[in-house]
């Protein structure tokens, strides 16, 4: 596992983002761990967040993209860090641009927030977690009808290996079967799992609980 993977789990942990307990997700499903982009609130945090969504991504899709897009809510400010993030680590400038639950007719009127789309575009989309697709299903819409632009990938923080709306797959590779451009995450839960195993941070309590939940909903196949 690369360095910066076991660094971002950590961050992760560090920065209460990712929890160990029993929480109840949106698709009713009892899990033993919780992942909220939302807890990252200081401008270090944001900084080394978009550090890591920018070096993920240039390992997973290289830089040949011109657009940052993420999904409102969280993907809002995920854009603006990536963006900044991949200025200063690789000389790339790239726009960042986000959109609005609800269309303004005012002003800077339409759904889009910062940079215009144009035709030809390549397109990195970025979000906190996937667990059903329901937000891709929901943003690729939005995102052509804009523009004739090329999504050149997904990239989220964590891949939880878990089945999607499909029962067979991962939510990620649902994602690429479905919309044809790859869907990558900066860890896996597995990796997370054998790296706090690795430094004794996950009980054997915890361990088991783990187990059980992926015996029900782990997916057969999942990157």
């Amino acid at each position: 596992m690369e360095n910066y993977k076991r660094e971002f789990i950590d961050f992760m942990v560090e920065s209460d983002v990712l929890k160990f307990g029993e929480f109840t997700l949106k698709s009713g499903r009892k899990s033993p761990f919780f992942m909220n982009s939302g807890a990252y609130v200081t401008g270090l945090q944001l900084k080394r967040l978009g550090q890591y969504y920018a070096q993920a991504a240039n390992e997973a899709f290289g830089l040949g993209f011109d657009v940052v897009f993420g999904p409102a809510y969280k993907g809002i400010p995920l854009s603006v860090v990536t963006a900044i993030a991949l200025e200063d680590l690789y000389g790339a400038s790239v726009r960042y641009c986000s959109n609005r639950k609800e269309a303004k007719d005012h002003g800077d009127a339409g759904i889009l927030l910062g940079s215009e789309l144009h035709d030809g575009d390549r397109v990195l989309i970025v979000e906190d977690v996937t667990t059903s697709g329901k937000s891709i299903q929901e943003t690729y819409p939005i995102l052509k009808a804009a523009a004739d632009v090329e999504v050149v990938g997904l990239m989220v923080s964590l891949n939880r290996e878990e089945v999607g709306r499909g029962g067979v797959m991962a939510a990620l590779d649902e994602v690429s079967e479905t919309y044809g451009f790859p869907a990558r995450a900066i860890v896996t839960m597995t990796e997370v799992v054998e790296h706090l195993s690795e430094q004794g941070l996950l009980s054997e309590e915890r361990l088991r609980a783990i187990k059980a939940y992926y015996a029900e909903y782990g997916a057969k196949q999942a990157r």
